[in-house]
């Protein structure tokens, strides 16, 4: 019976964590909106609040290739940040953990051959 009771617990433990995610930015939005000035003036709600008229239009289109330069980029970049704590950690760990980082480096690198071999990392 004991363990029934526990496992209602942890399902109503859940149910208040969902009810204030959903009821802390109901409320923190409500709170913002009703406490926030609100003056709509027509020179707010141009473009740009400078003065100066926009000359062409805001939406630039630019080639696939550069999202998928900055998403490798961010995807290496994070990636490599993990070789810190291993590396600070390093004489603890031992051989095992040498292993791992080897293949974690060779899979990187299988990555990167494998962009470089479709011509992702082509700026141009």
């Amino acid at each position: 019976m004991e363990s029934l009771h526990v496992y209602h617990n942890s399902y109503l433990i859940i149910l208040v964590f969902l009810a204030l995610g959903l009821l802390l930015p109901l409320v923190a939005l409500t709170a913002g909106r009703l406490l926030r000035p609100h003056k709509p003036l027509k020179m707010k709600q141009t473009t740009y609040e400078s003065g100066i008229e926009p000359f062409r239009d805001a939406r630039v289109q630019f080639h696939v290739q550069y999202y998928m330069f900055a998403l490798l980029f961010v995807i290496f970049d994070v990636e490599t940040v993990f070789l810190y704590p291993w590396a600070v950690a390093y004489d603890a760990l031992g051989a095992f953990a040498l292993i791992e980082m080897l293949i974690f480096i060779v899979m990187l690198l299988i990555g990167l051959i494998y962009a470089w071999k479709k011509k992702v990392l082509r700026w141009s």
